[in-house]
């Protein structure tokens, strides 16, 4: 059964897909978080180490959200790697290990862009679809992303 909250079905499907390539970025964020979680070595080890789990285990949570979200709208939610993959504007770097400047870099890099992204999304929800909620919660995720970039930048010397 289709949602009956004042969205037509056709915006329905337009907020879904957005949250689509939202939910593959946050995927593929998050295992580039953990990647670099399993592999940081060197000065700050341990500090880096709490870091990235601090923000993968954040990550977690916000895919599943996201997840959610397109279930309440009424869209089935996709959930294979090469969907994510597919679906995501952010590139992985498969084979390659970084420095720990790289990956502090890197990470800043993915969630300044997905900030950059969603400002471009919340106008389209507010003003194209009718979803406001979605507007919200996209609003509470560029947040938390600009938060978790926020503390990557401190590292930058």
């Amino acid at each position: 059964m289709s949602p009956n909250i004042g969205i037509t079905p056709k915006n329905l499907k337009k907020s879904a897909a957005i949250l689509a390539t939202i939910l593959s970025n946050e995927m593929t964020l998050y295992v580039k978080t953990r990647k670099f979680h399993w592999n940081i070595s060197g000065n700050s080890f341990m500090e880096l180490h709490k870091l990235f789990e601090e923000q993968y285990r954040i990550l977690e949570a916000q895919i599943d959200e996201v997840a959610e979200r397109i279930n309440q709208l009424g869209e089935k939610t996709i959930g294979t790697m090469k969907e994510f993959i597919e679906n995501s504007t952010l590139k992985e770097s498969p084979k390659e290990y970084a420095s720990q400047k790289h990956m502090l870099s890197e990470l800043l890099e993915n969630h300044e862009q997905l900030v950059t992204e969603f400002r471009g999304y919340i106008p389209v929800f507010e003003n194209e679809t009718n979803d406001a909620g979605s507007a919200d919660f996209v609003t509470g995720l560029l947040q938390k992303h600009e938060k978790m970039a926020w503390i990557l930048r401190r590292y930058q010397v």
